[in-house]
């Protein structure tokens, strides 16, 4: 009788076994996932409250600390990918009528802008070209003008290629009674940050970059400055699956008994903790050397093809993700069809404000080895002789 009531048939494609084709994530993100990570998701889920899985959160949030570098409590990771992260920051931090200053020079400050929009916040914009970064000259420049009580600033610029640096810009916010937020979903492990000595007072990344884990987990902290900013608030976070003082219940942050907030997503977890112990055990000054080493090879290998870097300043390049301008009379789309579809490997195209304009190659944890920056130039060599 029920079946009668049945009228759409079970898909054939779900009665097909799924199939994924092998590929090398040479782009702005996903990495590839080792085996020991795929291993490590793949384990038998536990329930989120039991003892067992409070103790893999706490190690979790031990290897956030190690890789941001700091001591802060209020550290632990949101159930969602690096976006999620970035709202959590600015709908904990602001409330309707707060002034954020966001430092413009890719997508990733003109997303913030939007968000920080949303809440209602006054945001004013610190505007650079994509390509270029903040001195502290313009940071202290728009503090002065704008009176912000948030800054906010990417550190890896995924979408132009650009390493902003943060030396400094901690004392000089506090300096004028702002608070520090900093996006490191694209550098985080791949070049050095010191969130506790560079005092910045809320630092969040990714889990799909460096940390070469599945995406959808995303570490984030708070000073305490910024948690007393939490504290002050008159009114509550719009979103209460992003409430921190929710959050930091559920992950032992705040001293009182664990309680259920949401039904985090374990095998993530497993996954994240990890990429965080494969980071630790490698330890992150040798991660940095060899993310820089193996770009500086890569764009080395780029400038004898004859092809022109995106950022013009060496120092100013992201060791994680390399751009280059499209050489004239090539279509980028033309390219990266044919690296995926003759070399199983992913390069990307622009995003944003460089999109026609440049590819986006991403050497990124696992990903990044000398080997690989040569199997991609081998790979352009031919897609420019054949596109």
């Amino acid at each position: 009788m029920a079946t009668r009531l049945l009228h759409v048939p079970p898909p054939e494609e779900l009665l097909r076994p799924l199939a994924v084709p092998e590929r090398l994530l040479l782009g702005p993100g996903p990495s590839n996932v080792p085996r020991r990570i795929q291993a490590a998701g793949g384990r038998q889920i536990l329930g989120h409250m039991h003892a067992e899985m409070l103790q893999v959160m706490d190690e979790i949030k031990a290897g956030i600390q190690y890789a941001f570098q700091t001591q802060n409590r209020l550290t632990l990771a949101i159930s969602g990918s690096g976006h999620s992260a970035m709202e959590a920051a600015l709908l904990n931090l602001l409330e309707q009528g707060d002034t954020v200053l966001v430092a413009i020079n890719g997508i990733w400050g003109q997303r913030a802008a939007d968000i920080a929009r949303r809440v209602g916040a006054n945001v004013c914009e610190l505007l650079k070209p994509p390509g270029k970064y903040f001195t502290p000259q313009d940071i202290e420049q728009g503090l002065v003008q704008h009176k912000p009580l948030v800054l906010f600033i990417t550190h890896g610029e995924s979408s132009t290629g650009v390493l902003q640096p943060l030396e400094g810009l901690g004392k000089l916010c506090h300096r004028h009674g702002c608070l520090l937020l900093v996006d490191s979903v694209a550098s985080l492990g791949g070049a050095p940050i010191f969130m506790d000595q560079q005092e910045i007072d809320v630092l969040y990344s990714g889990s799909q970059k460096v940390l070469n884990a599945p995406t959808g987990t995303a570490p984030i902290s708070f000073s305490e400055r910024a948690r007393e900013k939490l504290l002050r608030r008159k009114t509550k976070p719009p979103s209460f699956y992003l409430d921190m003082s929710l959050l930091a219940n559920y992950w032992g942050c705040d001293g009182e008994p664990r309680r259920y907030h949401h039904t985090a997503p374990i095998n993530s977890f497993y996954s994240l903790r990890e990429g965080l112990a494969m980071l630790a055990e490698r330890g992150l000054e040798s991660s940095w050397e060899r993310h820089q080493a193996n770009c500086t090879q890569l764009c080395q290998g780029l400038l004898d093809m004859g092809l022109e870097l995106f950022v013009e300043e060496e120092k100013a390049r992201l060791p994680t993700i390399t751009t280059v301008r499209v050489p004239e009379g090539y279509n980028w789309k033309d390219i990266t069809a044919f690296l995926m579809e003759n070399h199983g490997m992913e390069v990307a195209g622009g995003l944003g404000p460089t999109v026609g304009k440049v590819l986006r190659i991403g050497l990124m944890g696992c990903n990044s080895t000398s080997d690989n920056v040569d199997r991609v130039l081998r790979a352009l060599q031919d897609a420019l002789k054949r596109c």
